[in-house]
């Protein structure tokens, strides 16, 4: 069994952490999975892969959207809807997560399950806007054989919950490698407090990223026979999904996701040229409606000069730099693709 980073008495940062220190202690937020790990013949073609979904909220996505922005720290990606995210400021579908060449079979999916939800898309009103974001897991995965589908979209989105988030070799985290070593899924929170006011963040990564010889462990850990790893995958990329309860307008979250580029840093990582270093995020504290008859909408935001800003910036930090630490430490030893084998760290 796996551990939390704390768990091996390692603490990040000095902000309070959430009752389960993962993205879903933002109320309303919800994580699924689907995890793809098996044989797809004798010749060492093999799927060690999955799909990973981020709801913001358990309604209909599409009919109460939520105030969304996001970031390219490195551009070397394959996603899709973030054009729009940074164009109006909203997200109307679920985040999804997986493998660069499932890109488009996800997607599918997620229209699919949107359009079951929402008869009226392309009819009586407009599109919809579906993001996907991707790592390439093709050192363990067999990646030109395509083994997620649209169904398995429909399934993590079916799959998610409100519940501690199941971190590591997991979902669209099963092929991946972070710093010589087997990463994915990670997922940290923490609480800010001003004025009798609390406000919650969380943050999910898909870590994929990095060479042994960069990864800064000296700061984490005192284990000195663990071994720097020799693999030298692509230079990688990462996924990070920010949520909060926090007000803020899509200009203010822009401001907050950009943070979210400390923490990674923090760990070693020097956003490669190779590597897709994307922040997505959004706050559950406002519920745009798609249809409604008013001209005008009033919402409440945190003021620019307060404190609370400086809380928030700090938290971005500290839960994306634990996020990708338990990435790895819970994650386990993985086998994949023509018996390629990925060691888990050893703290």
């Amino acid at each position: 069994m796996r551990k939390k980073i704390r768990e091996f008495g390692i603490n990040i940062g000095r902000l309070p952490v959430g009752e389960k220190n993962c993205i879903t202690d933002v109320e309303g937020v919800k994580v699924g999975h689907v995890t793809l790990d098996y044989p797809i013949d004798d010749q060492g073609t093999y799927a060690c892969t999955g799909v990973t979904a981020i709801l913001p909220h358990g309604g209909n996505l599409f009919k109460e959207k939520v105030t969304a922005a996001s970031y390219v720290l490195n551009g070397f990606g394959k996603t899709t809807g973030l054009v729009q995210i940074n164009e109006l400021g909203v997200i109307e579908s679920p985040i999804m997560l997986t493998n660069t060449f499932g890109v488009p079979a996800v997607t599918q999916g997620t229209l699919e399950y949107m359009l079951e939800q929402n008869p009226e898309i392309g009819i009586s009103t407009g599109t919809i806007n579906i993001v996907v974001g991707e790592c390439n897991d093709s050192y363990l995965n067999s990646i030109r054989a395509c083994p997620v589908t649209p169904e398995h979209a429909i399934e993590a989105i079916q799959n998610a919950s409100d519940k501690v988030v199941e971190e590591g070799a997991v979902g669209a985290g099963k092929g991946m490698i972070c710093f010589g070593y087997k990463g994915g899924i990670g997922s940290s929170s923490r609480i800010v407090t001003a004025e009798n006011q609390s406000y919650t963040l969380g943050c999910l990564v898909l870590s994929n990223f990095g060479e042994s010889v960069e990864f800064r462990r000296e700061q984490y850990t005192t284990n000195q026979r663990q071994e720097d790893s020799t693999l030298k995958p692509t230079d990688g990329s990462i996924i990070i999904i920010l949520a909060t309860d926090a007000p803020l307008s899509s200009r203010q979250l822009l401001r907050v996701i950009k943070r979210c580029g400390i923490g990674l840093a923090r760990t070693g990582s020097h956003y490669s040229h190779g590597s897709g270093d994307i922040v997505i995020g959004f706050t559950t504290a406002h519920k745009i409606p798609h249809f409604t008859d008013y001209i005008t909408e009033s919402r409440i935001q945190l003021r620019e000069d307060h404190p609370i800003m400086n809380q928030l910036f700090i938290a971005a930090a500290e839960t994306t730099e634990e996020a990708i630490l338990n990435s790895l430490s819970q994650a386990v030893t993985t086998t994949g693709r023509n018996g390629h084998v990925v060691h888990s760290f050893n703290w």
